[in-house]
């Protein structure tokens, strides 16, 4: 009995490990999980001297439109149940026989667009019951979302927000990322600062160097000028290419200057290590791959 009440009434999720890659030069590992359905998503095990921290999707696909994203390119399919999130920490600790220690929810998708489900992942990934892993080593990013921001601001959660921002302006925000169009800056760095008093976390903002576009320093100034009231730091990243635009990551000399130009102003700044650059580390590379080469298989796993 008890087991045809579960079979009605409950699932069980499993993903199906469908590709691997290790990357050569760090060791970061990026996988593609099958999903029930067929669809596909992509997390990363990243190995630092702190811990070890993976970054998973919250959506299948994108429709943000982030330029610079290959998640995005093929819009959005649907959202992940929190099962399905838990379940690419739960399969790469399996596979690894590592413990992850840390949790970025900046994969495929945005997290703000599946707000319930996100939620309801980070109470259980947190919950000492399951696998205990601090509120403080949980991470978000979002686009910008304001609701979304303000309404995270309220659930009592002791987690790490990253905005990603990516321009000192309204007008060149508007050419890399669609949600620019409906969120003016001033209002998600207001929903920003709210989170900051709410929750006592410093923001991270999230900057991603592209030559030619948002990399000048008269755009490092008009940075400095956007956020210095804010409480949090930058974490500059070098833009990492896919050959469906024809963005170029910006040069050594631009963006050590960048970083120059922002501390000499007082602000907290880093430039992202880059990890799995051999493997198509960025979001939504391998996946886009993946549906090019050929069909998912189904996930048969009990």
């Amino acid at each position: 009995p008890l087991r045809q009440k579960l079979k009605e009434n409950y699932s069980l999720t499993c993903l199906k490990m469908v590709d691997e890659r290790v990357s050569q030069v760090d060791g970061t590992r990026k996988y593609l999980f099958g999903l029930e359905d067929g669809h596909v998503i992509e997390s990363v095990w990243m190995q630092y001297h702190h811990g070890n921290s993976v970054c998973i999707s919250s959506q299948v696909g994108c429709r943000m439109g982030c330029r610079f994203c290959a998640s995005t390119l093929d819009g959005l399919e649907r959202n992940l149940r929190p099962s399905e999130m838990l379940e690419q920490i739960y399969r790469i600790q399996s596979i690894t026989g590592e413990r992850v220690s840390n949790v970025v929810v900046m994969g495929s998708g945005e997290p703000m667009d599946n707000y319930d489900n996100v939620i309801r992942f980070l109470r259980l990934v947190s919950d000492e019951k399951g696998l205990n892993i601090s509120q403080r080593s949980l991470t978000i990013s979002t686009c910008g979302i304001v609701p979304g921001i303000r309404k995270f601001a309220e659930e009592g959660l002791a987690v790490t927000l990253a905005l990603s921002l990516h321009a000192p302006n309204d007008e060149v925000r508007k050419t890399l990322m669609p949600v620019a169009n409906s969120y003016k800056l001033q209002d998600v760095l207001e929903a920003c600062h709210y989170y900051y008093e709410k929750t006592g976390r410093r923001l991270t903002f999230e900057y991603s160097l592209v030559r030619g576009v948002n990399d000048n320093l008269d755009e490092a100034r008009a940075l400095t000028a956007l956020i210095r009231d804010q409480h949090g730091h930058v974490n500059l990243i070098p833009v990492n290419p896919i050959k469906e635009r024809d963005y170029v990551q910006s040069g050594q000399k631009a963006i050590q200057d960048f970083k120059n130009l922002l501390e000499k102003n007082g602000i907290n700044v880093t430039i992202r290590r880059e990890m799995g650059r051999d493997i198509g580390g960025a979001c939504g590379q391998l996946r886009r791959s993946y549906k090019e080469a050929s069909a998912v298989p189904q996930c048969t796993e009990g």
